[in-house]
């Protein structure tokens, strides 16, 4: 079948034209524009901050040690256990405290009889030193025996304060002893929640030595944050700064809080703490340990979803900003000025302008753009195709 006359003619000015049109699409489009590397300036939410690692510990919290030895006889609580200031915690055998108790007893009775014999002799000395002042008035004695009736007096007087004061010795240690007796019922010091049990009902406990530790209780609200921020950031961080915190078994769950307090000195390593401390720098130059300073931040956990030593993950806020214009941090190019950028705007025709920009706070991931750029402008991100880079 042939095609009409007027069609072939149509067709074959087609393909006349197509290389023509090539020519000019290559003229315009300068090589290498569809393959440029492009992202656009868009809104959104910003935020410049500070992230550490961190460990969540109890703000108020009590050891309870033993200040009685002996061995533990009932041990009342368990560990997650809810109890009240005054309740009574540990029992410890008191039969050694009973015993120095009974013998200081029967100490101070043993003193006031010896006092009481000593002021019946002081009564007697007192009878012979009046009645040889008497005979002396009317000369029937020797001033001798005058003088020794006088001296015999003061000595049981001295012989009554003696025992008196070893009566006072000895009360005071009764009052010891009985307090040591009352140190075999331990009481909880706190309301709280008991989160560690370390002793052993039958343990026997030794605190001339040291004292043992037997149970510790805290409050599990407020909970405190022990951050560990880098020598470089630390800077950035101070003391009333926004802050929040996530935790691995919270998922997208944030909590927020505030700095309260910049511990003014890092932790010391061990090695340096077993060599007895030095100078500051001591172990510093050629170890390439990383300087971490200890930042507390405190939450509010009523509900319990935090417990003690969990790691969280902090974030110190030191900017924010909504609903702004922002673009990756790799489409912009620096300059003298911290915050002049220069960002290359590529064209609806692939034209490549540089231009100069404001810009605002930085997530290090995305930067906010003050002025010099506007929503849907696409920015070169890398070297032009064919440049060289």
């Amino acid at each position: 079948m042939k095609r009409p006359r007027h069609a072939r003619r149509a067709l074959l000015i087609t393909l006349c034209l197509i290389p023509v049109i090539a020519v000019a699409a290559w003229q315009i489009l300068p090589p290498g524009r569809d393959q440029l590397a492009t992202v656009p300036v868009s809104r959104g939410d910003i935020e410049s901050s500070v992230t550490a690692l961190g460990t969540l510990q109890p703000r108020q919290y009590v050891d309870v040690g033993a200040q009685a030895s002996g061995q533990i006889r009932k041990i009342h609580v368990e560990a997650g256990d809810q109890i009240k200031e005054g309740q009574l915690l540990v029992e410890i055998d008191p039969s050694t405290q009973q015993a120095k108790l009974d013998a200081s007893r029967f100490s101070i009775e043993n003193l006031q009889a010896q006092l009481q014999e000593q002021r019946a002799q002081h009564e007697l000395a007192r009878q012979k030193y009046l009645r040889q002042q008497h005979l002396a008035a009317g000369g029937a004695t020797r001033e001798e025996d005058v003088q020794t009736a006088q001296a015999e007096l003061k000595a049981t007087q001295a012989r009554v304060d003696m025992f008196q004061a070893q009566i006072r010795q000895a009360q005071a240690s009764l009052r010891s002893d009985q307090a040591e007796l009352g140190y075999t019922r331990i009481y909880a010091p706190m309301s709280g929640t008991v989160v560690a049990v370390d002793a052993r009902e039958g343990q026997t406990l030794n605190a001339q030595q040291q004292t043992p530790l037997i149970l510790r209780i805290a409050k599990l609200s407020p909970m405190t944050v022990w951050a560990e921020v880098s020598e470089a950031d630390i800077g950035h961080v101070k003391p009333g700064m926004t802050a929040y915190f996530t935790t691995l078994s919270g998922g997208t769950r944030r909590w927020s809080s505030t700095v309260r307090q910049i511990l003014p000195i890092p932790p010391k390593p061990l090695y340096e703490a077993s060599q007895g401390g030095g100078s500051p720098n001591a172990g510093k130059s050629g170890s390439g340990r990383v300087v971490l300073y200890t930042v507390l931040l405190d939450v509010n956990n009523d509900d319990n979803a935090l417990m003690a030593d969990m790691t969280a993950q902090v974030f110190f806020v030191s900017g924010a900003a909504t609903d702004v214009l922002t673009v990756p941090v790799a489409a912009l190019q620096g300059t003298r000025d911290a915050d002049q950028q220069i960002a290359r705007v590529v064209a609806s025709n692939g034209a490549i302008s540089e231009r100069q920009v404001k810009t605002g706070i930085s997530d290090r991931l995305r930067v906010q753009i003050v002025d010099g750029l506007a929503e849907g402008d696409r920015l070169l991100i890398g070297p032009v195709p064919g440049n060289g880079g």
